[in-house]
């Protein structure tokens, strides 16, 4: 068996701390670097953020939907920032979201993270939306493939309440998935680990409360929160470890508006004051 996705991730955290950046090169960070909305444009982007990001963070996460809008051109960059993110030792988080079932979903677990997959990464995020069981199978394969997934339990989207805190029992939706994560980690973790390889996205601007998860700053899992929502979308790095008190070690605090804005020639120094802040707060 390869090493899980949750050891990496420990060793990670202990090497680089929690912060991980977004590369999202939507049309207008682009013109802000002064470069074109072309896949040119677009490569030039994402190689200068991967560039930045090494020795820097230990994780990176790109958004697919900024590079497949650029269609098959646009997807060979994601191919080519995936193949030169693997000769380094960040941890690549592909934000695309996927979620299906039945072939399909080999489907996708093929292109992302099967033996061949031409978008090379670590781990993907899932949605369960079309129920919890659906993404038993793309879990087992990633286990068995040392590969993550990070399961969408409670997003910070305004749109999302009405679904995220609906009930199942005495239980909100969200609850159910983070509870369901966790049962699963209990049982695929490697022994010792930290952290399982099956994470959740929870918004760092969450109530809580409001959806359910009210254990989640009280007491530590083994699972691994993926927490968009720092800088550009409210939330403060420095107030990590208050947002998610006893969970705080589980958690890779995504930035990406909020560094990406300083352009090429201020992106590093802007990755390495978030860290800072970050490891204050965490501190």
């Amino acid at each position: 068996m390869p090493t899980s996705f949750g050891t990496r991730l420990s060793q990670s955290f202990a090497k680089y701390g929690q912060l991980c950046v977004g590369i999202d090169p939507h049309a207008g960070l682009l013109e802000e670097w002064g470069v074109s909305d072309d896949v040119a444009g677009l490569e030039t982007f994402a190689l200068s953020v991967l560039n930045a990001a090494v020795g820097r963070v230990g994780i990176i996460k790109p958004q697919v939907s900024f590079f497949e809008r650029h269609g098959s051109r646009g997807f060979a960059v994601l191919e080519k920032l995936a193949a030169a993110a693997a000769q380094t030792d960040l941890l690549v988080i592909m934000d695309a979201k996927r979620g299906d079932i039945g072939s399909t979903m080999d489907g996708y677990f093929d292109a992302w993270l099967g033996q061949s997959a031409p978008f090379i990464c670590d781990a993907l995020t899932v949605s369960p939306y079309l129920g919890f069981d659906s993404l038993k199978p793309i879990m087992n394969n990633a286990v068995e493939r040392g590969k993550g997934l990070f399961v969408l339990a409670a997003t910070s989207n305004p749109e999302a309440k009405k679904l995220q805190q609906a009930k199942l029992g005495e239980a909100t939706v969200a609850a159910s998935i983070y509870a369901e994560l966790q049962k699963v980690n209990e049982v695929t973790a490697e022994g010792g680990a930290r952290l399982g390889s099956l994470g959740a996205v929870v918004g760092a601007t969450l109530n809580f409360g409001s959806v359910g998860l009210h254990s989640l700053a009280a007491e530590p899992t083994l699972t691994p929160i993926l927490a968009p929502g720092f800088g550009a979308q409210g939330a403060e790095l420095a107030d990590a470890g208050a947002i998610f008190g006893a969970s705080k070690g589980q958690v890779v605090a995504s930035v990406s508006r909020s560094v990406l804005s300083a352009g090429a020639a201020g992106l590093a120094k802007a990755i390495d004051s978030a860290n800072a802040e970050l490891a204050g707060g965490l501190a």
